[in-house]
């Protein structure tokens, strides 16, 4: 009797694995909307080529920048009636100067972030780059 209960759970485990391989190897399910275009970022990606853009690995790496992006995040962050999208933005800062890029939810949202990071570094030294995000459907 042992010898056939035995046997019984090496069959089940070796169909169980067999099951399993055979669903892993069909790959992905097909996506449910085949009408959505793939994502696409060349444009952000061409215009974050351009020299005189900031981008995050041009920010110089002094203490002055580095806190004032600590800070400007810092702010962003407590606002917990922001979207996640509004927390992950990039903030580079140069020579006192904010660049704020990257999709935000809302125009409310877009307008809170610029209006927290001006309290942080002061007028005139924010440049809003954040762009409305389109609509989750």
């Amino acid at each position: 009797m042992f010898f056939f209960a035995s046997r019984l759970k090496s069959l089940i485990f070796v169909g169980a694995t067999a099951v399993l391989s055979t669903a892993l190897m069909a790959g992905p399910l097909p996506r449910q909307d085949a009408q959505e275009p793939a994502p696409d970022n060349s444009k952000t990606n061409k215009r974050d080529r351009d020299k005189s853009s900031p981008t995050a690995d041009r920010q110089k790496m002094n203490a002055t920048d580095r806190d004032l992006s600590r800070r400007v995040r810092s702010a962003i962050m407590d606002d917990k009636s922001l979207s996640t999208y509004a927390h992950n933005i990039k903030i580079v800062a140069q020579d006192g100067k904010v660049t704020l890029k990257g999709p935000v939810r809302s125009e409310e949202e877009k307008s809170a972030i610029e209006a927290k990071a001006t309290e942080v570094a002061g007028a005139g030294n924010v440049s809003n780059q954040l762009e409305v995000a389109p609509p989750k459907s």
